[in-house]
């Protein structure tokens, strides 16, 4: 296959060149359409994508649900291939199914599916987010609190032997976490954030060097106070901290945005947090682990005014990013991209359009609406 016509943005910066030519699940060469000769145009589909946008397909590495499923409440296959489904329309082509605190035997069984998927990255599936239990009662959101508890060795044996194939990230408030278990998550290559968490300044610095990644920045946190900086004084000032954030104008004032992109540069990215509702227009409530969450107006919230998750999709906040928050579109597509890829190692095969990388790219105009993603190297039309 051959994208020609394309304005590359190639995870870093918009370059020259302006095809692509795809081998299989894998990106062989960006070139200047003009300089491929007739021979290699023999037996290729060609797509002429007529000047929009080509990018690294989007990275969402925390979505809890989408396309009117849930995966805390259908940890299954065919949840998966719903939730890639859905991505794919808005641009994302990987991402981290997320469970939020749960029984044992959920965050099991989501192992264990994980595990046994030898085709994961064929749907988009990166591995898991695990979302708690292991977080501060005091900033559950909208978890149980009935599930929140301390993390076990038998757990934490589990999640490191499984490794971050399965496992890609987990979020835990350092007020909850033993430096044994994390140092046995890190020498396992998992990456941990740090989240839901009502922590003081203090107790994070006691564990920087632990935590990597950050949970949605700014929510369920301790804020930033001028004698109490707080996680979120930590995640500005800790620079080895990478850190998600949803921008959908619902969770966070987009100024709290443009002042925390200030500060974090290329340490902040994108993440949906979405729930069942994303990508669908049929539906006004819906369960979350056992907690009604209404669906009103773009926002889900329960009866008692707690938000559950988001409906965004990961181009509309592209979107938000460069018209609500002003940065140029290079710097939203690198925080849908390449910044996330980097924040959990992967960036080695994914985030970036260059030779050898998969095939996993999408394209949109100047509406920002998506007209086609290809993931692995398929090619699907929207």
């Amino acid at each position: 296959m051959i994208i020609k016509n394309a304005k590359i943005f190639d995870g870093e910066k918009f370059i020259g060149e302006n095809a692509v030519v795809l081998e299989g699940k894998f990106i062989r060469k960006i070139v200047d359409f003009s300089l491929i000769d007739e021979k290699e145009l023999e037996n290729q589909e060609v797509i002429d994508v007529e000047g929009m946008v080509l990018s690294p397909g989007f990275i969402d590495l925390q979505i809890n649900g989408c396309g009117g499923v849930l995966f805390n409440d259908d940890i299954s296959r065919k949840a998966l291939e719903i939730m890639n489904e859905t991505n794919k329309r808005y641009g994302c082509t990987s991402f981290l199914p997320t469970l939020i605190t749960s029984p044992d035997e959920k965050i099991e069984k989501a192992i264990e599916l994980v595990k046994g998927m030898e085709d994961k990255e064929e749907i988009g599936v990166l591995g898991l987010h695990i979302e708690g239990p292991y977080i501060s009662v005091e900033k559950k959101g909208i978890h149980r609190s009935e599930y929140i508890r301390v993390l076990s060795d038998e757990m934490i044996e589990k999640i490191a032997k499984a490794g971050p194939e399965v496992t890609r990230i987990i979020t835990i408030a350092p007020e909850k976490a033993k430096v044994e278990h994390l140092k046995k998550l890190r020498n396992a290559g998992i990456n941990v954030a740090i989240g839901h968490t009502n922590a003081t300044y203090k107790e994070c610095v006691e564990k920087k060097e632990y935590y990597n990644c950050g949970t949605h920045l700014y929510n369920a946190m301790r804020g930033l106070d001028s004698r109490e900086p707080g996680v979120v004084g930590f995640l500005f000032n800790n620079d080895t901290t990478n850190c998600g954030i949803i921008v959908d104008g619902l969770h966070i004032d987009f100024a709290s945005v443009e002042i925390a992109k200030k500060i974090m540069k290329d340490r902040l990215y994108l993440v949906t947090d979405a729930v069942s509702p994303a990508g669908t227009d049929n539906m006004t409530e819906f369960m979350f682990e056992g907690n009604r969450v209404l669906y009103r107006d773009g926002k889900c919230i329960s009866p008692e005014g707690t938000l559950g998750g988001s409906s965004l999709v990961m181009i509309k906040g592209v979107q938000n990013l460069v018209e609500e928050v002003y940065i140029s579109l290079e710097e939203a597509l690198r925080m849908a991209t390449s910044y996330p890829a980097e924040a959990v190692a992967i960036d080695e095969k994914y985030g970036f359009i260059k030779e050898g990388y998969f095939a996993d790219l999408t394209y949109f105009d100047e509406n920002f609406n998506v007209k086609g993603t290809i993931c692995k190297g398929k090619l699907t039309r929207y």
